[in-house]
């Protein structure tokens, strides 16, 4: 659900780039009160797993589309609405400036609508009071499931409106949000799943985890080390082995452009659409999570796809899924690591 800079004009995409700038203030401040340096480490290893879990894309039977985790419920249940915040907007923009995965002029919109949406919507008026104080671990399924369907349904009417609001992709309102909506039903479905198997994990390993998360404060003197490894190795098989068996197809938002519209790729305009497409085109070194390559004539790398062997065993896929979860997991660590400094001087 990584919304392209071809969906948004630059005072959409500035107004969304300046909502989440603050939220991220907002959220910088208020962790500090119980951020702790077990939570830091946490931070970075749960953003390299998201990272690296996005780049797996699962088929959605008799579409022709398929999905990816957000992310953003998963943060927030294991570090708070405010850390887990922090950490999407890292992972969105490594993914943005680095692999141009959604444009950098859209990506306040897309830390928005999958940071946001989910973090500061879902995580508390949805999963908390339907799990409780003390829960089960069926309430824990429940309410991960729950609260991933309904996050992902309000991130993907964000993209609707957003896109209207904008006026410039002359995607018709009603058509893009019947498809839209639907395709992102069973994506939430799926991204719940995964969600609750992680929850139960960690209710299983270190229940303190949840338990501190839930009531918002600093883990204290409980022990991560076994949770932290096992998060960081995932990341690594996931984002250099795992990511080989990727679904080629396209992801709910380009398959409801594309059921519009009969194309992949919306055109953007000039202007302030190139500015940023050639800053992107300057700092992503692993474009679509790969090497670039040159550009091939239409009709061979028509034929290419076609033959396309799945698994994808490349290199280049597992160099981008290793690459990108040390980037994020650096980027959120710093993140922390700043926070505590700033909180320990305080």
């Amino acid at each position: 659900m990584h919304m392209a800079d071809a969906l948004i004009s630059p005072a959409v995409g500035g107004a969304m780039w300046a909502a989440s700038a603050g939220i991220a203030a907002y959220a910088a401040k208020k962790v500090q009160t119980n951020l702790d340096d077990r939570k830091i480490p946490l931070m970075g290893v749960l953003g390299a797993f998201v990272f690296a879990a996005q780049m797996i894309n699962f088929t959605i039977p008799g579409t022709g589309s398929s999905g990816h985790l957000g992310g953003g419920l998963l943060l927030a249940i294991l570090l708070g609405p405010q850390a887990a915040f922090l950490t999407i907007a890292s992972i969105l923009t490594i993914q943005s400036l680095f692999f141009a995965d959604g444009g950098i002029l859209a990506l306040g919109c897309n830390i928005f609508n999958m940071g946001f949406l989910t973090c500061f919507v879902a995580y508390p008026f949805i999963y908390k009071p339907l799990t409780g104080t003390n829960p089960s671990q069926g309430r824990l399924f429940l309410g991960s499931v729950l609260a991933a369907v309904i996050g992902l349904q309000l991130g993907a009417f964000g993209v609707v409106l957003e896109t209207l609001f904008s006026g410039i992709s002359e995607l018709p309102f009603a058509t893009f949000v019947l498809l839209m909506q639907p395709i992102h039903l069973a994506i939430g479905l799926v991204e719940g799943l995964v969600i609750a198997a992680v929850v139960l994990f960690i209710k299983k390993e270190a229940p303190e985890i949840l338990q501190k998360t839930a009531a918002g404060q600093p883990f204290g003197t409980i022990s991560i080390k076994r949770v932290v490894l096992t998060l960081f190795i995932a990341a690594l098989v996931i984002g250099g082995a795992l990511s080989w068996f990727a679904s080629s197809d396209p992801d709910g938002l380009e398959w409801s452009i594309a059921s519009v519209t009969g194309e992949d790729e919306l055109k953007a305009p000039e202007g302030i659409h190139g500015f940023f497409a050639e800053i992107q085109a300057k700092t992503a070194f692993l474009p679509d999570y790969n090497f670039s390559k040159p550009e091939e004539p239409a009709a061979t790398a028509s034929t290419d796809q076609e033959k396309a062997a799945w698994p994808s065993v490349d290199t280049g896929t597992s160099f981008a899924g290793i690459a990108g979860s040390l980037l994020t997991l650096a980027l959120a660590f710093s993140i922390g690591k700043g926070l505590r400094h700033l909180t320990s001087r305080g």
